[in-house]
């Protein structure tokens, strides 16, 4: 068997976060990603990040780059059009993150590409879109996060706007992308049809956010912000400091739940209280702030670990506060194999490091490289020996500064 994506070639226009994350998920099931870069520096973000020892290695790019191949090329040079032709030609998706109309003027945009494969998936992503009226905007992660509503979704009424601590909607663009592709290689595969696919950071942004920004178009009204406590507003559904200092958040929505919490904290006297026994009740506003007043006391009894791992038992959703950081080290993700051992020669600290593979584990042909991110035009050789460059051709391109190959 092989994995899904085996035997088909992305060709990858696309630098920072969102693209490459899509090219990611291609790479982890099976694509041959060739990764097109800019001669000099390549993608900006090998270089993302204050510390300056990982020259070119930056560990977000490390995080969605693995076992890509470079081709650093100067797409404004006349030679590069050739080349560019005889790539698209042999590609089945092709994907970019240009602003509207620059791939065009570089000559690989979609109608270029159809007119050199009928059936080829095209796929752009931007940050509004190639059509409407902010399609040419500037757009990163923090001002979409600023425009799409998402800084007030965010905190306690009244709290200034608060940017969500990672880049959320680049990530999401991303995936949304390669659903977006996965759908249309299953159409190519059933019809016979390619498709061009227009992917917006903006788009992504209230799709993600589907859970307030529906219930406001229904009501005609905006959704509240709730801070920590869950969307049901409910006094069960929030965090609760522990005897060690620790904050565990707790997702206590349904009577069965409610039962089993009772049951984990010893206080079942609370299914026969009145006010709190019965869900239409406990959700009435003046019974909010006594119990949580509660559960507060109660999980302020024991440590955090300690209320996790009983609550959990009892079958009421409960888990710790930890940040990124302890949670990508957590043994369960290993187990699972849902983080990726890789080893990328040349970095300054230790050289076996560990990245996330697609977000979802399989019984067989699961995602999965071995490879490191290539180094700036690692690559390039290669690639045109493909294509059916001599060496001596490419050693003339490397010359005039075409390409560049390391």
């Amino acid at each position: 068997m092989a994995r899904a994506l085996e035997g088909l070639r992305v060709l990858d226009f696309t630098h920072m976060l969102a693209g490459p994350l899509t090219t990611h998920f291609a790479r982890v099931l099976g694509a041959d990603v060739i990764k097109i870069e800019t001669t000099g520096r390549g993608d900006p973000i090998r270089y993302y990040g204050p510390d300056r020892r990982y020259d070119g290695m930056a560990p977000s790019f490390i995080a969605v780059n693995a076992g890509k191949r470079s081709l650093a090329i100067d797409l404004k040079a006349p030679e590069a059009k050739d080349i560019m032709r005889k790539l698209i030609a042999r590609a089945d998706v092709v994907i970019e993150n240009f602003r509207p109309g620059v791939a065009d003027k570089l000559g690989v945009g979609y109608e270029a590409a159809k007119a050199l494969r009928a059936d080829v998936v095209y796929c752009s992503i931007s940050a509004y879109g190639q059509t409407g009226p902010r399609k040419f905007q500037a757009g990163v992660d923090n001002i979409v996060q600023a425009t799409s509503g998402m800084m007030l979704s965010s905190g306690e009424e009244g709290d200034p706007p608060i940017r969500v601590g990672f880049p959320a909607i680049d990530m999401y663009a991303g995936t949304i992308a390669f659903i977006a592709i996965l759908q249309a290689l299953l159409r190519r595969e059933r019809f016979g049809v390619g498709q061009y696919l227009d992917t917006a950071m903006f788009d992504s942004a209230l799709m993600l956010q589907a859970g307030v920004v529906v219930p406001g178009l229904v009501t005609g009204k905006p959704s509240p912000r709730t801070g920590n406590v869950g969307f049901s507003a409910l006094p069960t559904a929030g965090l609760f400091r522990t005897r060690d200092g620790q904050q565990i958040s707790l997702g206590v929505v349904q009577q069965n739940q409610f039962e089993m919490l009772c049951r984990g904290m010893g206080r079942e006297d609370l299914l026969a209280d009145p006010r709190f026994g019965q869900l239409a009740v406990r959700n009435l506003p003046e019974n909010h702030e006594p119990l949580r007043a509660i559960i507060a006391a109660e999980i302020a009894k024991r440590d955090g670990a300690e209320w996790e791992r009983v609550l959990n038992e009892h079958g009421a959703p409960a888990g710790v506060v930890r940040d990124a950081f302890a949670a990508s080290r957590d043994p369960h993700l290993v187990e699972r194999g849902a983080a990726l051992p890789l080893h990328v020669p040349g970095l300054p600290d230790a050289q076996d490091v560990t990245i996330m593979g697609a977000g979802f584990v399989a019984n067989e042909d699961a995602p999965n490289v071995d490879t490191p991110p290539p180094r700036l035009g690692e690559h390039s050789r290669a690639v045109l020996a493909e294509l059916g460059y001599t060496s001596g051709e490419i050693d003339d391109l490397a010359a005039r500064g075409v390409i560049a190959a390391s």
